[in-house]
């Protein structure tokens, strides 16, 4: 069992099979403090050790502040990431950083109309996993579809695939 992880207040996270199988796909579990969304990192590490989804690998976007992001965004957007780093650390995951260019490139997934513009891979989420499609529907489902997509590239790259299936 591997899971990839769209880091994030709307990220998500997905459980696949070694052979690419989607398990289960769910948004990333975070709360409201003030005007800021944190991750709940003691949820995460309990859907993480469950013996039924274990993993055994993580594949975690590697991502950094983009310009025109505020220093107070940044900072929380930073700590979320550490959290998730440090559960997957504490529970013994191995895991391997991703870039978003490397992962979207593998698996074909086109240019958005904006750098913020996830539709394409909602589109490719549905397309990989049809019956699955109504999981990736809403705009704000692209944190599920990007974590799917990015455990789909880990389980290809653990199996030495070059690409995903078309």
């Amino acid at each position: 069992m591997i899971v990839g992880i769209d880091p994030g207040a709307s990220g998500g996270i997905a459980w696949l099979s070694d052979n690419g199988h989607l398990i289960e796909v769910r948004d990333l579990p975070v709360v409201k403090v003030g005007s800021h969304t944190r991750l709940m990192p003691a949820v995460l590490a309990a859907w993480l050790l469950c013996p039924e989804r274990r993993p055994i690998h993580a594949f975690l976007e590697d991502v950094e502040s983009r310009p025109g992001e505020g220093h107070a965004g940044a900072f929380t957007f930073g700590r979320g990431l550490g959290n998730i780093e440090g559960v997957l650390a504490g529970i013994g995951v191995a895991v391997t950083h991703v870039r978003p260019n490397v992962w979207k490139r593998n698996l074909r997934i086109p240019k958005g109309k904006t750098p913020k513009d996830k539709g394409p891979s909602r589109a490719r989420a549905a397309q990989l996993w049809p019956g699955l499609a109504g999981t990736f529907a809403r705009v704000r489902d692209d944190g599920r579809a990007e974590a799917a997509l990015i455990g789909l590239f880990g389980a290809n790259s653990l199996h030495g695939h070059g690409s995903a299936a078309a």
